[in-house]
């Protein structure tokens, strides 16, 4: 029988990390005297590292210092990371998923250590089918690798991709992937749509109620 994967994003998504994360990148600038506005680094957060620098300071600062800015914020990130819980419905999502008979896979290019704080965090190690990490991709989001990476561990004929932010969509739309997102990582509705998302729900528990008018209803 034909299979369909759920391909899920994690921070911002399943957990409440993407402000953290943006405070994260501030310190981490600010300690090499770079000073950049808290929302700009917010809607860039989502991106993985390796593309995040450049994004946000440019070529040159990425040249000069972006592996140094990269394990910056993985210490400024690591203090607060306790403080980034799981979003309201996070784990019950996940089981109506795997009782519709989706292969449920998350698709991050979060740091293993990262990824395994969360996947205890959440509870949901034994629910889901699998993970991705950065070592998985060469290139993280906006770029398809990561989803890419997640269809190939679900081994699905089709998958529909969970998010929250504009790269988890341009992200799976770049592997011929919908998107269903949330406003949970500070997109608004209206952005979400215009970038490309099929629907967009105000939480996870919103989402799980409604899993029959979107494209994880069956699989």
């Amino acid at each position: 029988m034909p299979t369909k994967a759920a391909l899920l994003d994690l921070d911002g998504t399943l957990v409440d990390a993407n402000y953290h994360h943006a405070l994260a990148w501030y310190r981490a600038f600010r300690a090499r005297g770079i000073v950049l506005p808290v929302w700009r680094l917010h809607r860039h957060i989502g991106m993985g590292g390796d593309m995040y620098v450049r994004a946000v300071a440019g070529d040159e600062v990425e040249e000069r210092l972006g592996g140094e800015l990269r394990d910056e914020h993985s210490a400024q990130f690591q203090p607060i990371r306790d403080e980034c819980e799981p979003l309201e419905g996070a784990r019950d999502l996940v089981a109506a998923l795997k009782e519709r008979g989706l292969v449920v896979v998350l698709a991050s290019s979060s740091g293993q250590d990262d990824l395994d704080f969360f996947l205890d965090k959440l509870d949901v190690r034994e629910l889901v089918d699998g993970w991705t990490s950065k070592d998985d991709v060469e290139r993280s989001k906006p770029h398809p690798e990561v989803v890419q990476a997640a269809i190939e561990k679900a081994g699905a004929d089709a998958a529909v991709m969970l998010g929250d932010s504009r790269w988890d969509i341009e992200s799976a739309a770049s592997a011929g992937v919908e998107t269903v997102a949330v406003i949970t990582g500070g997109w608004s509705e209206q952005e979400l749509r215009d970038h490309g998302a099929v629907a967009v729900y105000e939480s996870l528990v919103d989402l799980r109620e409604r899993l029959d008018e979107t494209p994880f209803a069956a699989a």
